[in-house]
Order: C-alpha cells, then sequence, then structure tokens
C-alpha cells in the first residue's frame, strides 16, 4: 500500500514579508579535532551552533539539515574547513548566509616556573565563521591572567593588592595561526600567568613577579594590543580584558579594537 506524501510544511508560503536574519540551531555538543602545536591534533567535545539567513518568502528552514551537515564532517570539524563546511551550507539551504560558531575547552600541558611540574590548563575558545559574498573566519581566546595593583603596590607599606583577571582576544587573520601563539602573547603581557599546579617554590616566584610587574587594567590591554598587532598573520584584533578586583566591590574593565 502506497502512503501519500508528507506535506512539507517548511517549504509553504509566508506572507508577513519578514525576512529573518538568522535561523537554525543551538547547542549540539559534538566532539571536534583541535590543530594542537605541540601534538598535532586534540580531541575535544564542543558546543556547535549553525545558522542561515531565511528570505521573507519562506515559512521555515529543513532544521534536520543542520545536523547532516554536521555529521558528514565528523571528527574532521577543524578551523582549516570551516569554510567548506560553510559552502555546503550555503548551498544545501540555497541560502544568502551561512553561520557557524564552536565553542570548546583546550588544554596546555603546562610546567611550573620553578619546580617543573606539569599540571593541564584549560583555555575556553570559540571558533566563529560567516559566509555570504565574502568569508570571515574569527578565533577568540579566553585567558586567564594575574594582576597586580601599581598605586596600591605605591602607597603601601606592606604589599601589594593583586587579583585574577581574564583576557578575551579574537581575532582575524591571514592563513592560519596558532591557539598557542595567542595564549603566549596575552601572558606575557600580564604581571603574572596564571597555572594549574604550583608548589611552595612556585608560587614564591609568581608572588615576586607579578610585584616586579604592576599593571593596571589600561596597561595590560594596551600591551596585549601592542603584542597581539605585532604578530605577521594578524589583520583584526579585539582584546577586552576584566580584573574582578579583591578589594573593591566592583570589576575593573578595559577593550580595544584595531585594524591592523
Amino acid at each position: 500500500m502506497e502512503t501519500a506524501p508528507m506535506k512539507d510544511m517548511q517549504a509553504e508560503p509566508d506572507f508577513r514579508r519578514i525576512d529573518i536574519d538568522k535561523v537554525g540551531v543551538k547547542d549540539i555538543s559534538y566532539p571536534i579535532v583541535v590543530l594542537d602545536k605541540a601534538n598535532e591534533f586534540q580531541h575535544t567535545i564542543a558546543m556547535v551552533n549553525m545558522y542561515v539567513d531565511l528570505p521573507h518568502q519562506f515559512k521555515g528552514t529543513h532544521m534536520s539539515r543542520f545536523v547532516e551537515i554536521l555529521n558528514e564532517y565528523r571528527g574532521e570539524v577543524t578551523i582549516k574547513n570551516f569554510p567548506d563546511i560553510l559552502k555546503e551550507m550555503k548551498s544545501r539551504f540555497e541560502a544568502g548566509t551561512a553561520h557557524l560558531e564552536v565553542y570548546f575547552p583546550y588544554f596546555i600541558e603546562k610546567a611550573a616556573p620553578v619546580s617543573k611540574l606539569k599540571g593541564l590548563m584549560e583555555y575556553k575558545c570559540k571558533y566563529t565563521g560567516s559566509l555570504s559574498d565574502e568569508l570571515d573566519i574569527q578565533i577568540e581566546v579566553r585567558v586567564p591572567v594575574s594582576t597586580l595593583c601599581p598605586c596600591s603596590k605605591e602607597i603601601s607599606d606592606r604589599g601589594a593588592h593583586n587579583q585574577r583577571g581574564e583576557v578575551k582576544v579574537a581575532v582575524r587573520f591571514d592563513d592560519f595561526i596558532w591557539i598557542e601563539e595567542i595564549i603566549e602573547t596575552v601572558e606575557k603581557s600580564a604581571s603574572s600567568p596564571v597555572y594549574s599546579l604550583l608548589k611552595r617554590v612556585d608560587e614564591k616566584f609568581v608572588t615576586e613577579q607579578a610585584y616586579d610587574n604592576p599593571k593596571f587594567v589600561e596597561d595590560i590591554v594596551r600591551d596585549v594590543a601592542v603584542n597581539i598587532g605585532g604578530l605577521k598573520a594578524i589583520k583584526w584584533f579585539r582584546v577586552e580584558v576584566e580584573n574582578w578586583e579583591s578589594i573593591h566591590n566592583h570589576s575593573a574593565y578595559a577593550y580595544v579594537e584595531k585594524h591592523v
């Protein structure tokens, strides 16, 4: 017995004449491969968002196609094949614009400065890609740092207050850039890096390192901007710095955006 073809509701016409800029799926938990400078590849779990535009004359989008496309690139979702995935999205949906966002934790084995004991540091990262007439790809990395207040050091007789901070860097680039390059550039711009494992000799070292290298949030955002802008591959960057102040009931914040 033949079954009647099912009606395609998404293909039905819509008469409200409202174009939709982005429609798609969010928060797909998915395994991806990230290029690792030390180990060639790193496997991690990402949260993936996928969108396309929808012209006003169409009622809906076939959401299952997003997952189908993602499955076709199973094990091969890397920054290098972002353009291929975006092209496939545009083609499959007959869309004018496609967007892909991939959030993931990235781990680097990091040795303590004196004891040399190693621990894994987590860095929250994001790949963002859009394709319309032109391709736009960004890498964003969030780097924890330690800072020490220059004012507190100057006016205090017994030490200075310090705080944890976070530097969020987004870059557009030519060809390719390692996540590790961004992290190293940020960490050398802080009062001191942050580590996952420190013994007492290491705590002494990083405390004194920060004391000898005091920085306001303004200092850090400027130093990161200078150092990131000096990398050959970078053509645009955005730097945000937030310090969670240890003696104030607020955070300190600074922002710089620049084309190189």
